[in-house]
């Protein structure tokens, strides 16, 4: 009985969630929603930035992070009730924020699944990091 209880709950908390996760493509990068790149500045100069994305680094590279940080740069970039999606190397850093983001914080966004790598595989227009 409570593995079915709590089998629901998930199940509706994950319904009502602002959360949404799905590979990247043209129609959302032509779109007017901002993608927050989220990888180090490393991986940015290695393969660049999807166009018109807004690099705010959330995990260094030692995989620490600083949320109150993170949130002030963010909440520069985005409204609290605007819809952004989060991009990463291969989709698992994003999933981990954007998760918290939307279930934990109520953000509207949308986990690009795959990441930057998926990207390149789709040959996303892509453009080189600048400071």
């Amino acid at each position: 009985m409570r593995l079915a209880l709590l089998s629901l709950l998930l199940t509706l908390t994950t319904l009502s969630a602002d959360y949404i996760a799905q590979p990247i493509d043209m129609k959302l990068v032509d779109s007017k929603i901002k993608i927050i790149d989220i990888r180090t500045p490393g991986e940015w100069k290695t393969t660049g930035l999807v166009k018109g994305s807004i690099p705010i680094m959330f995990f260094d590279e030692q995989g620490n992070y600083n949320i109150d940080s993170f949130l002030t740069q963010l909440n520069k970039k985005v409204k609290k009730n605007e819809q952004f999606a989060v991009i990463c190397n291969s989709g698992n850093r994003s999933k981990v924020l954007g998760t918290y983001l939307g279930q934990q914080l109520g953000y509207h966004v949308i986990d690009l699944s795959g990441g930057i790598q998926y990207a390149i595989a789709k040959k996303m227009p892509l453009e080189p990091y600048k400071h």
